[in-house]
């Protein structure tokens, strides 16, 4: 089977993305300065390297001890606050140390790269659902590093012959057993909600309920981890394969959105505790509603969502909170 390094293989998604690849039979080295993952999320079974991205030499040394076939890109910074405000930041980290993987890829002969990406690439879209076809018009520095490495990409296929899939999630959600989602600043809906119902957090703030939707709150689409995770492995192995065409990206989501008042209303019902709420202004850049179109990943990739109705993500994502109140305690 072949080696796959990943990035940020310590974070939420990434330390899921490894394990589900290592069930599958995948040997996985992970990546990580651990600047913002957990050590103790990352699966045993996997090889560790802690290093920067920023680190050529480092990162020279993880390509040449092993024999990568393939790089699953995970390390990047993702809370659109902190990119408004620091927005270098997110340039520096998100786009000049992801070139940095690339150039190392390109010298160590790696043609199959996966990358994180987000549908913030799309800022604002005038079409509901939103499908791949649509322009992207980033609205926040995160959005626009993204955005980015994207053309990146597309770029390191024509130059030397990469071959990249970037997958545009849109609300990850959910846990897997004792891996969950643990952000030192937190700003995630449903982690958020829990934090609230455990009193870890006084309460819980909904950012405007003036939009222009049913009960006056944002609407999002939620797509557990596991789903994330199987769409990963399909496109990873699309890549190693030989039928594999051009480069090109998918949006993962259901297609169906949920208001933060029904995720809230739903979180009250499966943990039998009176939630806090307050309602604040809106928060800059907030669109109304995000709802993907998916058909290009199911179609070509074979995805099919099946743990992404909210009831089980609220569910995973509940029990793991109930066991690690206090994230991973690292």
């Amino acid at each position: 089977m072949p080696t796959i390094l990943v990035t940020g293989g310590a974070g939420y998604i990434g330390s899921i993305c490894v394990k589900n690849l290592i069930d599958q039979g995948n040997e996985v080295v992970v990546y990580d300065s651990l600047e913002r993952g957990h050590r103790s999320a990352i699966d045993e079974r996997a090889t560790f390297v802690r290093g920067d991205l920023g680190d050529r030499t480092r990162l020279d040394r993880a390509f040449a001890e092993r024999s990568i076939a393939a790089v699953m890109h995970f390390a990047a910074y993702a809370l659109v606050g902190e990119s408004v405000e620091q927005p270098e930041l997110y340039m520096r980290n998100n786009v000049e140390k992801g070139k940095i993987l690339l150039d190392a890829c390109r010298d160590h002969g790696v043609r199959a790269f996966l990358f994180s990406s987000t549908c913030a690439t799309y800022g604002e879209p005038k079409e509901m659902p939103i499908h791949e076809r649509l322009p992207q018009l980033p609205t926040n520095p995160y959005g626009e590093s993204k955005l980015l490495f994207e053309k990146e990409l597309w770029k390191a296929e024509e130059a030397w012959g990469l071959r990249a899939v970037a997958l545009r999630y849109f609300n990850a959600c959910g846990a897997d057993g004792d891996l969950g989602e643990d952000h030192e600043a937190e700003t995630h809906l449903i982690p958020i909600v829990f934090e609230a119902a455990l009193g870890t957090r006084p309460k819980l703030f909904i950012h405007g309920d003036d939009y222009p939707t049913p009960d006056g709150t944002c609407i999002r689409d939620y797509i557990h981890i596991l789903d994330l995770a199987s769409a990963h492995r399909l496109a990873m192995e699309s890549l190693l394969s030989d039928r594999g065409a051009r480069s090109r990206a998918y949006n993962l989501g259901v297609g169906r959105g949920y208001s933060v008042r029904e995720v809230i209303e739903a979180a009250r019902e499966i943990t039998g505790r009176e939630i806090p709420v307050e309602v604040g202004p809106r928060r800059p850049g907030d669109p109304p509603e995000l709802v993907a179109a998916s058909d290009l990943a199911r179609t070509e990739l074979g995805w099919t969502p099946e743990h992404s109705d909210l009831d089980t993500v609220l569910r995973t994502a509940w029990s793991w909170h109930q066991r690690h109140p206090h994230g991973y305690g690292d």
